[in-house]
């Protein structure tokens, strides 16, 4: 039986029973008897809901290199959970069918628990499934985590008290406050920068770039562990300079020490009539990463490709090679690198 909605965290009151949500970087103001512009917060008679409040549309066991993580307990696994919704909608999404959910909610017709798709998963639920399969971490993934704060804010502390990890993959759009108040509990974002183009980012995503890199800038200030991606869309966000900028700005403001995915995209929702991105960019991005600095750069979707494995900085040897999301050999011990002993950045490299 599904559950009634909860009350959700981070909103203001306004007049005539409307709301500000201060979830996400968007701050919607929200009529009563509207939902904001992620499609899973209500306004109910000045009271904010979240309605996908343990409503799970997808639950998997992963591969944390799946996320893509490369530098959290590399070959470990990941529980792996989503609610519908998603405070973007971007032309491109490769998970359009759960991100981009349409519910039906006015003054008129309030939305019902049974509306919502998915199946019931208590925060308790997804501890103990991602115990049972010997996870590391859970992550809350596929479409926003943002969306199901309250949810992941939850199943994030009693994770803790179980010894397991918390990872976001997320499109960098929490605010400020919201990120501080997870902070205890969440270890490790992989973080979508989806190009240094604020045009890019207004017609294609519906978002403001500025808003991302603040927030990247505050994660790694809070000091969760960052690992960046960026899904090059050809005659979007394919421009060599527009990719040294965003190699810069992962150097000068999150560290060199930050791993930089860079992901080949494929003809999906929005977007079928552009063509595969051009293997020859994907690894030209890369060589512009490692030119700047940033010491670990890695190719995505590209599976077999040698950008796949992590390298020491310092000798260049391949210290983890990969295939896909399965790894072949792993020459890091205790934190450093087998060969030469330089200390490898990131959470779990045993």
């Amino acid at each position: 039986m599904s559950q009634p909605f909860k009350e959700a965290m981070f909103y203001t009151p306004i007049e005539n029973k409307g709301v500000v949500c201060n979830l996400c970087r968007h701050r919607c103001k929200i009529l009563e008897g509207r939902l904001g512009t992620c499609g899973v917060r209500y306004n109910k008679g000045g009271k904010l809901l979240t309605l996908v409040y343990e409503k799970i549309i997808a639950a998997h066991v992963d591969p944390i290199e799946k996320k893509p993580l490369f530098h959290v307990w590399p070959g470990s696994s990941s529980f792996s959970v989503a609610t519908v919704g998603c405070n973007f909608h971007c032309d491109f999404c490769q998970n359009a069918d759960i991100s981009q959910v349409k519910i039906k909610a006015s003054p008129e017709s309030e939305p019902s628990p049974e509306q919502i798709p998915g199946e019931q998963l208590s925060v308790e639920q997804v501890v103990e499934i991602a115990e049972q399969h010997h996870c590391k971490s859970i992550a809350y993934t596929y479409t926003e985590p943002t969306i199901f704060y309250e949810y992941a804010y939850e199943a994030g502390k009693l994770a803790h008290r179980h010894n397991i990890l918390n990872v976001f993959v997320t499109n960098g759009y929490l605010t400020a406050e919201a990120l501080k108040e997870i902070k205890p509990y969440l270890d490790a974002a992989n973080v979508d920068l989806k190009g240094f183009n604020a045009d890019f980012y207004r017609k294609k995503i519906g978002a403001k770039l500025e808003e991302v890199l603040d927030s990247l800038k505050l994660m790694k200030s809070l000091g969760i562990w960052i690992e960046v991606t960026t899904l090059i869309v050809p005659g979007w966000n394919d421009k060599e300079d527009d990719l040294r900028k965003v190699a810069h700005f992962i150097y000068a403001e999150l560290g060199e020490d930050t791993p930089w995915h860079i992901s080949r995209f494929f003809p999906h929702y929005k977007m079928m009539d552009v063509e595969p991105t051009p293997v020859h960019i994907i690894r030209k991005a890369r060589e512009i990463g490692l030119e700047t600095g940033l010491r670990y750069v890695y190719t995505g979707n590209l599976p077999g490709d040698e950008g796949e494995h992590t390298y020491c900085y310092h000798c260049n040897k391949i210290l983890i090679r990969r295939y896909g999301y399965t790894i072949l050999e792993n020459h890091i011990k205790e934190g450093k690198c087998e060969f030469c002993g330089a200390v490898i950045d990131g959470i779990g490299l045993n």
